[in-house]
């Protein structure tokens, strides 16, 4: 909230409404217009709450945010003051079993934000080649077991179906060995690359990025927070280039500026570092120990 800087009578994007928790923190900031998104259907039941308390002010668009653009001028809305991209599975989505996201989770695999789209986790688990299993596990997850990972699930599925996400789950932890369950389960990267792959959020964040250059206004501000390394190096780079960070020399020996003062870069970036949580909100959130907020405005 300090970052995006909340005013009255402005208009904001949360492009990943979840259960509205942005979305209700920027609403009690200030007297403004809020646009929320979200591909998953079964959040309306959240939105249709925020439309009651905030008539006129909250506004729903149950669609990816990769069609930010053209469902905003839709709406006759083509600039806005501040969009915020909170990227991943949302703690509703990990703590509703039925899903799939959860490792412990005895429903069968799904994975998919949208549930009516696509091909789910127990599809890709079940009927990907092994090298293709292995290509997912190592490209979305960074896994370096993924070639074994990979094997073991073919092995598995050989003898029956997997069907649940702790079925899954198990067949990964085997692959380790003995963890310690108070650190990061070892199943995280391969559900992470599964829940990538299925989502196609690479995809999607790179499409709403180029959007956003379009409708902020001067001045404005976009957040990111991801959660891991792939989707924080994208946004990382994508500031660097919109912001000729990459044409500006970093040696201290040599102080050249490389900057085309022919080329009107598109963003500044006030804090060239991630924004880490703090202790405290580590300890009241665990979730949220790996995120990493990024933030720019438009020039």
């Amino acid at each position: 909230m300090e970052n995006l800087q909340v005013k009255d009578n402005e208009t904001y994007v949360d492009c990943t409404f979840g259960a509205g928790g942005y979305s209700g923190a920027i609403l009690k900031k200030a007297n403004c217009n809020l646009y929320a998104f979200d591909r998953d259907e079964s959040v309306k039941k959240f939105a249709d709450g925020f439309a009651e308390k905030f008539p006129n002010h909250f506004h729903f668009i149950n669609e990816k945010f990769s069609n930010l653009k053209n469902s905003l001028k839709e709406r006759n809305i083509e600039k806005v003051d501040g969009v915020v991209l909170d990227l991943g599975v949302s703690s509703m989505q990990l703590d509703q079993e039925d899903r799939g996201f959860s490792f412990n989770s005895n429903a069968k695999l799904d994975m998919r934000m949208d549930r009516s789209k696509g091909i789910s986790a127990f599809e890709v688990v079940n009927y990907e080649s092994e090298k293709e299993l292995a290509r997912i596990i190592r490209d979305f997850g960074e896994e370096n077991k993924s070639r074994l990972i990979a094997k073991k699930i073919v092995e598995k599925r050989e003898e029956k179906e997997i069907v649940t996400a702790l079925e899954l789950a198990q067949i990964v932890r085997g692959v380790y060995g003995k963890y310690n369950p108070k650190k990061i389960d070892p199943a995280t990267k391969t559900f992470q690359a599964i829940r990538i792959f299925v989502n196609d959020e690479l995809g999607e964040l790179r499409l709403v990025l180029d959007d956003v250059l379009d409708v902020l206004k001067s001045g404005g501000r976009l957040l990111v927070v991801s959660f891991h390394s792939l989707e924080d190096s994208y946004v990382k780079r994508f500031f660097r280039e919109n912001s000729g960070y990459n044409d500006r020399s970093t040696s201290r020996y040599d102080p050249v500026n490389l900057l085309n003062e022919n080329k009107k870069y598109r963003l500044s970036v006030p804090v060239n570092k991630a924004i880490m949580p703090s202790e405290t909100e580590i300890e009241n959130n665990i979730r949220s120990r790996s995120s990493r907020l990024r933030v720019a405005i438009r020039n």
